[in-house]
């Protein structure tokens, strides 16, 4: 789906309304009425099968028989009609459907079957945008465009609103028109049949009129576009989202700890969290969010600064910041003699700043722009509470007057009832959020903060921490057929472990023994201590079979166990199939730490990784955190941060810290296991060992899908994320024999990137960037270092002179979010030029174009750039334009 093609839906020159009607209560006479009332510019026709007239306009019979093409078609008659007027519209050109009717996928059997049927009909016009059905409608405020049936049209604003529930949206447009909260757009989606979230999400990329997004979301279909478009989208602006059915039960018939543990609620939690998108708890928070939202001011940090005349709700604002994990802004020493000189000697001297009860107008003011002045203040929060010498009106007029030079977030809070209407409705006019009660306002703007922190650790350069395989993981996969082709789902301890260990995971050795005396003979071999543990394919929670020994020492005991394990295990489990025991060596936990690594396969999201506090107390600590692989340094370390057992892993009391790095390692390892096996379907490694020296899986289980084995999927089809391309690695030699390596870029390119553009020479950086720079950041990095391997793709090449690394020279390919077309730019060091690199990176890059199915690329340089000019032609460009000295080219890609 095209950004474009919604232009139809949004943007229309002109809308037909099918079932459009005279009589008040039917859906048809609404949603003709919003648009003749809310001063849509366009043409508007009413399409009824019986009526000459329709709200005084000439009516039609059907939409064929209109005067001209229609941009936009609302469907409002009843579910049967509704497969036979798509084919209808889609023959007749129409480029965006609304089908408001409900009576589809909602209703059961004959609702799916129906929409099926619906769904079918718009296949032989893939140019037909569709909303709904079942929605309330589509609401484009700067076009003046209601073609809902909701009650009145909101203001026009920079919040786009996309909703999953038509009830929601009537009650979010009643609530925003109260206090004067305006929309760029205002989407009720309904059953997503055609156009889903992310097809919105990047229509509203485009678009410089939208600043922020907010989303009510039931489910989500497509999670793997629903990822890049969101990632994309947060990557400079904030998106805000509320799920609902946060307790479905999912866990059920869990056959791993990872199964039970990782619920549906976990695993859209760090999905939204790996996206960068805000997920606020209750809907209230949604209208919160939305006040802030509507301010462009983004706050820099979560230290908030308090203006209060009352020291009560001070408090409570500063409990509500402390429980969010904010942070109270410590005042400077000159901020502090400032407000001295302005403020009665009784002020509180510190933050709060308590301006006391008879602070009038003049005193918030100063209090306000003093605190703002600060360098450790990112954002200032006013609290006023009517007092006897207050005039809350006046008091607001002075707040914003006070912000007019600061580019700092201000929110306030008038706590009070019709005493302080006027200022709250004051300061929302203002574009200044304001709260009923303080905890709202400390509330909302953590919530911004949480955007804000997100994004930086997704774009927190990771270490180059290199994973290589001895073993290569193509010549892997037919070893690892012969496993899966068994038609076990359930592997064995020992073989889970066999797979573990082709990707360098470090196991314990382990012997199955189907006897006592071979139990007691790999005991020899092994040297005692030994630890014993049943080995049975039915069975995943050992210890609680009785099925595990530990520490045994001797022949006699290591007999004794083997007994006591198999009479344990088929007296708790009697339907099991037991073949034995494993014996292990019995290695030391001394200074070491038990956690739990696993993956769950989501059926939305795909594998799910998790790591957590391990042992026989995993599920009764539930101390763990889901990631959606693939992971790189930086992702693996912020799960290990984010558990509460972190501190133990650092070293406490006098114990030593364990080996963070090696354990990050095998993070990354497990995440390219599940990621390379989409047959796996549950894997659990409990305890994972971890000590100062090593990381070791005392303990593995995997559980495989029969469907998957049965019917292979695409190779990374099943993650929500495409992993780094590997595929895309090749070695060149340029013209003069030197060995080239082109891959694609990567996070922990980073440092390289930076040292790569300090050797362009200034000529060189305004052709590829088209300005001056100066020192680059890393904010600006990360827009070339970061990317999305689904919509961009960035081929670096990199060599290696005196034993170092370093890149000296990239193309890049950005494609259109329909998928269609891509923007190319090329870049080579100064030294490099003039080797035939370009020509390399320029033709490897139209390779990987046509691999993606594009249809053309598209290039821009300056006119005097002959060199860039000549290499672009001498590949193949053509000349499409040429304005204000930009000359534009165009390839086109020859597909494979």
């Amino acid at each position: 789906m095209s950004a474009r093609d919604l232009d139809a839906i949004f943007r229309p020159s002109s809308v037909a309304v099918v079932g459009a009607s005279d009589h008040p209560l039917k859906v048809g006479y609404t949603v003709l009425k919003n648009l003749l009332e809310g001063g849509f510019s366009g043409k508007v026709f009413p399409v009824n099968l019986r009526r000459k007239t329709v709200q005084q306009l000439e009516a039609y019979p059907s939409v064929t028989d209109l005067p001209q093409p229609v941009d936009l078609v609302v469907i409002c008659t009843p579910a049967a009609t509704v497969p036979d007027l798509v084919a209808e519209c889609g023959k007749f050109g129409v480029g965006g459907l609304i089908i408001v009717s409900a009576g589809f996928r909602e209703t059961g059997a004959a609702g799916i079957a129906l929409q099926q049927r619906v769904s079918d009909a718009a296949k032989a016009y893939p140019e037909l945008a569709i909303i709904g059905p079942n929605c309330l409608g589509v609401i484009s405020p700067h076009a003046h465009l209601n073609a809902s049936f909701s009650g009145s049209m909101p203001e026009a604003g920079r919040i786009a609103f996309v909703s999953q529930s038509g009830a929601l949206c009537t009650s979010v447009l009643d609530w925003a028109r109260r206090d004067r909260i305006g929309f760029s757009y205002f989407v009720s989606i309904g059953n997503m049949m055609d156009v889903g979230m992310a097809d919105l999400i990047d229509y509203f990329h485009d678009d410089p009129g939208t600043d922020a997004v907010i989303l009510y979301i039931e489910s989500i279909q497509h999670a793997r576009a629903f990822m890049s478009a969101t990632r994309s989208f947060t990557r400079n602006r904030p998106i805000v989202a509320y799920k609902a059915g946060r307790f479905a039960e999912s866990a059920k018939a869990a056959a791993s700890h990872t199964g039970a543990m990782a619920g549906v609620d976990d695993v859209y939690e760090a999905a939204l969290a790996r996206a960068g998108v805000v997920r606020v708890r209750e809907v209230r928070d949604i209208f919160d969010c939305a006040q802030l939202l509507a301010q462009t001011r983004r706050p820099r940090g979560d230290r908030l600064a308090i203006v209060t005349n009352a020291g009560g709700p001070g408090v409570m604002a500063i409990d509500q910041l402390v429980q969010l994990h904010g942070t109270l802004a410590t005042l400077s020493d000159s901020t502090i003699d400032s407000l001295d000189h302005q403020l009665p000697a009784a002020w509180s001297r510190g933050n709060p700043v308590d301006v006391l009860g008879d602070a009038d107008p003049a005193r918030f003011a100063k209090a306000l722009r003093g605190v703002l002045r600060d360098d450790g203040v990112d954002a200032a929060l006013v609290i006023l509470t009517p007092q006897a010498m207050t005039d809350p009106l006046a008091t607001a007029k002075a707040v914003i007057e006070s912000t007019d030079q600061t580019t700092k977030p201000v929110l306030a809070s008038w706590v009070g009832g019709n005493a302080v209407q006027e200022g709250i409705a004051a300061l929302r006019a203002a574009g200044i959020p304001a709260y009923s009660f303080p905890e709202e306002a400390v509330r909302a703007f953590m919530y911004l903060n949480t955007y804000a922190r997100r994004r930086e650790l997704l774009y927190e350069t990771p270490k180059d921490l290199p994973v290589e395989f001895v073993l290569n993981r193509e010549r892997l996969r037919p070893v690892f057929n012969t496993i899966l082709s068994e038609g076990r789902q359930r592997l064995t301890e020992s073989m889970s472990k066999a797979m573990l260990d082709a990707y360098e995971i470090p196991i314990s050795r382990t012997f199955v023994a189907r006897t006592p005396e071979d139990a007691v003979e790999y005991a020899h071999r092994l040297g005692y201590p030994v630890a014993v543990k049943v080995f049975s394919p039915d069975i995943s929670h050992k210890t609680d079979v009785g099925g595990v020994a530990l520490g045994v020492v001797g022949d006699d005991a290591v007999r004794d166990a083997y007994d006591r394990i198999l009479q344990s295990a088929k007296e708790a489990r009697p339907d099991a199939y037991v073949e034995g025991v494993t014996v292990q060596p019995m290695i030391s936990s001394a200074n070491g730490i038990e956690l739990i690594v696993g993956a769950r396969r989501d059926p939305v999201f795909g594998p799910v990784l998790m790591v957590g506090s391990g042992g026989t107390g995993t599920e009764l600590l539930r101390d763990r955190t889901l990631e959606l692989p693939p992971l790189n340094e930086r992702l693996a370390r912020n799960m290990l941060q984010s558990l509460r057992c972190w501190p133990l892993l650092q070293g406490y009391r006098g114990r030593p810290s364990v080996t963070i790095d090696k354990l990050v390692e095998v993070l990354m390892r497990f995440s390219y296991l599940i990621a390379d096996y989409p047959e796996i379907c549950e894997l659990d490694v409990n305890p994972l060992l971890v000590t100062p020296s090593s990381v070791v899986a005392l303990d593995a289980r995997i559980i495989l899908d029969h469907q998957t084995l049965l019917h292979p999927v695409k190779q990374f089809s099943h993650l929500a994320i495409r992993p780094y391309p590997e595929n895309y690695c090749r070695s060149v030699a340029l013209d003069d024999g030197t060995k080239v390596l082109l891959r694609p870029i990567k996070p922990e390119d980073e440092p390289m990137w930076h040292a790569m553009l300090s050797e362009c020479s200034p000529e060189t950086l305004h052709n590829r960037f088209r300005s001056m720079l100066g020192k680059t950041s890393h904010d600006f990095a990360t827009r070339f270092c970061f990317i999305d391997y689904d919509r961009e793709m960035a081929i670096v090449a990199e060599i290696h002179e005196a034993g170092k690394r370093q890149l000296v020279g990239v193309g890049r390919l950005v494609a259109g979010t329909s998928h269609e077309d891509a923007e190319y730019t090329v870049l080579v060091v100064d030294a490099w030029q003039n080797r035939g690199l370009g020509t390399a990176l320029t033709g490897y890059c139209m390779e990987i174009a046509g691999s993606w199915g594009l249809t053309c690329v598209v290039a821009e340089t300056d006119r005097t750039n002959a060199r860039m000019l000549a290499a672009f032609r001498r590949y193949g460009f053509r000349q499409v334009a040429q304005e204000d000295g930009v000359v534009s080219l165009q390839y086109q890609v020859k597909t494979q």
